[in-house]
């Protein structure tokens, strides 16, 4: 949080931009100094506000109104550096969702492991009209995720994450295992 820091001097003092008829007036310039102290934050705010837009350089609690603003995929619960991760991904997500990778990429930075895909679709080309579709007649996606020691609440949070990065017209399945998290998962 910010706030008052002591001892943080003002980059631009009040004092010295007095009129010269307080130049030498003892209470005028205890006053200002005084205000000084009350400003010197709001200066240093501003000489680094740049720095607050950058998600693994910001205050904790900015970069956690940054993951709202930027609509980052995030429940509150996440490790810092997920959570820096996600607000620096957020952009690129939105890009990519409702794809594979979109979702990998989606699950991995909420969960810090890959997860297991499989669908049922496919892509061919035929020279003849009429052929046979590739892929499953039915759509389906399932998204297997492996970790080390799973609670109760990490299948609802898979879940909600697919639900949210899959594509739209997909039904899907989702399942937490217990175990060492999976080799990356090749894209189509």
């Amino acid at each position: 949080m910010r706030g008052s820091i002591d001892g943080l001097g003002s980059s631009a003092p009040i004092g010295g931009m007095l009129p010269a008829v307080f130049a030498d007036d003892d209470l005028a310039l205890r006053f200002v100094a005084g205000l000084d102290d009350v400003v010197a934050p709001i200066h240093s705010a501003l000489d680094c506000l740049d720095t607050y837009f950058k998600p693994f350089l910001a205050p904790l609690d900015f970069a956690r109104w940054l993951a709202s603003w930027v609509g980052a995929e995030t429940d509150g619960t996440e490790p810092e550096p997920l959570l820096r991760a996600a607000v620096a991904t957020a952009a690129y997500l939105h890009r990519i969702r409702g794809t594979r990778r979109g979702l990998a990429e989606a699950v991995r930075l909420a969960f810090g492991t890959e997860p297991v895909i499989t669908e049922s679709g496919g892509a061919d080309w035929s020279g003849r009209p009429l052929g046979r579709f590739p892929g499953e007649e039915r759509p389906r996606l399932h998204v297997l995720l492996a970790l080390p020691a799973p609670t109760s609440a990490d299948e609802y949070r898979l879940d909600t994450i697919v639900a949210a990065a899959r594509p739209a017209h997909m039904p899907y399945t989702v399942q937490v295992t217990v175990g060492e998290p999976a080799e990356r998962t090749p894209e189509r």
